[in-house]
């Protein structure tokens, strides 16, 4: 038995072939977006979808997507001049999961004998529940 491409294997089912042209064509709008803003706009935005014309990028944050949004027709024509037939634009802020993942932790509360003193006689004072159960955390994670 001949072991069979992806190619065929994707294209040897209608759902699977129409999947493969669809993601296709996306790798087709990204690298023209990238060609269309700058570098440092390209990293920080990425086309998420194509439907009947509209092509859908999500942007890290709310600044990225306002000048996204200010360009859309100059990145419109980059669609039109790659053979692609984009009619609008729709910009979404969307965050990646890799920028969440490169926040830095936040540090370690850093207190004072007398802080520390101070916060353990006022915990005392208070009765159960979070707000004590919080004062309680902080004591044990500051140093």
């Amino acid at each position: 038995m001949q072991a069979r491409t992806l190619n065929s294997c994707l294209n040897a089912d209608e759902t699977m072939a129409r999947l493969a042209a669809h993601a296709g064509r996306l790798l087709k709008l990204q690298r023209l977006f990238q060609t269309a803003v700058p570098t440092a706009l390209a990293q920080t935005c990425r086309v998420a979808n194509y439907r009947l014309g509209v092509v859908f990028i999500h942007a890290e944050n709310g600044a990225v997507a306002a000048k996204l949004r200010q360009i859309s027709p100059s990145i419109c024509e980059v669609f039109g001049s790659g053979g692609e037939q984009v009619t609008e634009i729709q910009v979404k802020v969307q965050p990646s999961d890799a920028a969440s993942h490169n926040k830095p932790r936040p540090k370690a509360a850093v207190l004072d004998d007398a802080s520390r003193d101070s916060i353990r006689r006022l915990s005392t004072t208070l009765p159960e529940g979070l707000l004590r159960e919080a004062l309680g955390r902080l004591l044990d994670n500051s140093k």
